[in-house]
């Protein structure tokens, strides 16, 4: 699997249902499980794979320090995975050209994207907001499976 388009397809088997893998500060792997999504960098254009992740969540420590991951998903027997450089979008994590409005469409697009759906965007944002939720966006450097 050379593309990222054949993992994006897996994305719809489980709800982007993902396992993702950061290093610690030890050096040992650490694992957790995630939706992700597949679209467009909001600043580069080029596709990266994305999550949402709670403010306080160690893997944002983790990443923060050593911004590598690689995510893994599954459908049937059929399984992809991307690794590459991560970064992170957030309050807490300000990148040029995203401000405070575009975080908030970006956290919806990234729930989106991994096939979450909302009856109520505006207390997603909301809670987004309250839990200083960021924005995981991954370079593909590796895909395989």
């Amino acid at each position: 699997m050379a593309d990222l388009a054949a993992f994006e397809e897996l994305v719809r088997a489980d709800h982007g249902l993902a396992v993702v893998t950061v290093l610690g500060p030890d050096g040992r792997m650490r694992p957790s499980v995630v939706n992700v999504g597949v679209l467009d960098h909001p600043i580069s254009g080029a596709r990266v794979v994305a999550m949402v992740i709670h403010g306080k969540a160690r893997k944002l420590e983790h990443l923060r320090a050593r911004p590598r991951i690689c995510v893994a998903l599954r459908g049937g027997w059929r399984w992809a995975a991307v690794e590459g450089p991560a970064e992170v979008v957030g309050p807490d994590d300000p990148m040029e050209g995203v401000g405070h409005e575009r975080l908030r469409l970006l956290l919806r697009e990234i729930f989106i994207a991994a096939g979450g759906t909302h009856e109520d965007f505006d207390t997603y944002d909301r809670v987004m907001a309250e839990e200083r939720r960021a924005a995981v966006l991954i370079a593909p450097e590796r895909v395989f499976g």
